[in-house]
């Protein structure tokens, strides 16, 4: 499969009560391309992710994939992207197996018990998937929260809020591969991180806000 899709940001600003956190932000992704995103808590990188989804209305300028304002196709726009925020998004009282299918199943994704099970497996929860997830430590709920991508390989545009974040070495591996290999298929990601991304990438851009 080889993924296809051009991001472009135009003179973004992010406004947050009184304070400007960004302003004219402009830069532009295409395929096999990683931007990690940057900067101290409260600097706007969580609002620029939010922005990029079409959850949050920037408080100026524009964002098009492949030349088109995302607004003006929301529906289509969304069917391109998969998004996993800062939390996990997990509920505690199903299993990561029924709450990798309600996850895809709100997002539009049709996955099987095979496919999810299999999703599951690849980030190493392997005799996990039935467990009730208050039972998992915070790693693994963050794994199953990940394994969304594993049904999101035909999604071109990935957009991560602190991917890594309680990930222990094995399962940073894990993730690793599975974005490096969304970048050579001409995916795109876009991550926040506090630490250096160890992912290696055909393209590679970098952000810093709130310099």
């Amino acid at each position: 499969m080889v993924l296809r899709g051009t991001l472009s940001a135009d003179a973004l600003a992010c406004v947050r009560g009184e304070r400007r956190l960004f302003t004219d932000l402009s830069f532009t992704l295409a395929p096999h391309t990683l931007l990690a995103v940057r900067g101290a808590n409260g600097s706007g990188k969580t609002s620029l992710l939010r922005m990029l989804c079409g959850l949050l209305p920037p408080a100026a300028g524009t964002i098009a994939w492949n030349g088109n304002d995302i607004h003006s196709a929301r529906e289509e726009y969304c069917a391109q992207i998969a998004y996993i925020g800062h939390l996990n998004g997990v509920k505690d009282d199903l299993s990561g197996l029924e709450n990798l299918r309600f996850a895809a199943r709100t997002a539009g994704i049709v996955a099987s018990a095979a496919s999810a099970d299999a999703a599951l497996r690849e980030l190493g929860l392997n005799g996990f998937q039935r467990l009730a997830c208050k039972t998992l430590s915070q790693g693994q709920r963050r794994r199953v929260a990940l394994a969304r991508l594993c049904l999101s390989a035909g999604r071109p545009l990935w957009v991560l809020d602190e991917p890594f974040t309680a990930l222990d070495a094995a399962a940073l591996a894990l993730t690793q591969g599975l974005l490096e290999s969304h970048l050579r298929r001409g995916g795109m990601v876009v991550l926040t991180t506090h630490q250096d991304a160890p992912i290696t990438a055909p393209s590679m851009q970098s952000i810093e806000l709130g310099t």
